[in-house]
């Protein structure tokens, strides 16, 4: 099956429970299952604490869930499949009786699988589907293309988490990532997956340099330009660090949600916050201007 080109992005994400509307910017919460996540490793791993996190994000303002149970910051150790999942899927459990879009932050099909099956709505994949099995036989394409209805978020990264931040990308990034964006969610469609199910992430902090970084938030009009909704996730990046002076992630909350704001601006759907309540006020005021152009 060859994928045709696409026009515009659409105007929603069809998931596996939910088509979440897109004419509005969604606002994703960030539930870190790990002990070691850069900003808030610790805070909620296990079932009971991660729950109530997760219900506070939605009180928030959240529109959606993204699990995580490995830990993708720069240097990062892999974590074991059997300790990723018995991390993830008691959350998971919990978190499916809150009526919300879930995502898995996951790259290891196996996790996929397991969590799909369960009845998770999108899979956020920071190697944008291109590990295999344990086996060698398939992949994340092959789970996600599987599934009827789920939603999935292709993120762009140079080389993995304990080099890329040693070894960044050079030149011009914004056509380097636009072009591995477009060849992964081809891929996806030319296997019958909906363009609608399809979200991309630049990859901030993923092998980037910080001028690369801003460079790819400037001109997130080329990457629109693939006809994909645009998962914007700046929340407490070094990056911002670097242009701010502040070294903490936690004190890094005002330059995350102007990072998240102009992302939005400049056409971004959904971001991905630690900074729910924050990010939800900034954006309530953006809106509040919108609403007066028209």
């Amino acid at each position: 099956m060859t994928a045709e080109p696409l026009q515009a992005p659409v105007p929603f994400w069809k998931t596996t429970r939910f088509e979440i509307a897109l004419d509005q910017p969604q606002v994703m919460g960030i539930v870190n299952v790990t002990p070691d996540s850069f900003s808030d490793g610790g805070r909620h791993n296990d079932p009971g604490r991660a729950l109530a996190h997760a219900e506070q994000l939605l009180k928030d303002g959240a529109t959606l869930l993204d699990i995580g149970g490995e830990s993708t910051r720069p240097g990062a150790p892999p974590v074991p499949l059997q300790e990723e999942l018995d991390r993830v899927l008691p959350v998971l459990r919990l978190a499916l009786k809150l009526g919300v879009p879930l995502s898995i932050d996951t790259y290891k099909p196996e996790v996929m699988q397991a969590c799909l099956d369960l009845g998770a709505d999108i899979i956020n994949d920071v190697w944008a589907l291109q590990k295999p099995f344990a086996n060698g036989q398939s992949s994340g394409v092959e789970v996600v293309a599987a599934h009827p209805d789920c939603g999935v978020c292709l993120m762009h990264m140079h080389l993995e988490p304990q080099r890329m931040q040693i070894a960044p990308m050079t030149g011009d990034v914004v056509p380097q990532v636009a072009d591995f964006l477009r060849q992964r969610a081809e891929r996806l469609r030319g296997l019958g997956v909906a363009c609608e199910r399809i979200v991309l992430d630049y990859g901030i902090g993923f092998g980037k340099t910080v001028a690369q970084n801003f460079a790819l938030l400037a001109r997130q009009d080329e990457l629109l330009a693939l006809g994909h909704p645009l998962l914007a996730g700046w929340s407490r990046k070094s990056s911002l660090g670097s242009v701010t002076g502040r070294e903490v992630p936690r004190e890094r909350v005002a330059a995350s949600v102007a990072a998240h704001l102009l992302a939005i601006e400049r056409g971004a759907r959904i971001v991905r916050v630690h900074d729910v309540r924050e990010t939800v006020d900034a954006i309530k005021v953006w809106q509040a201007v919108v609403a007066q152009q028209r």
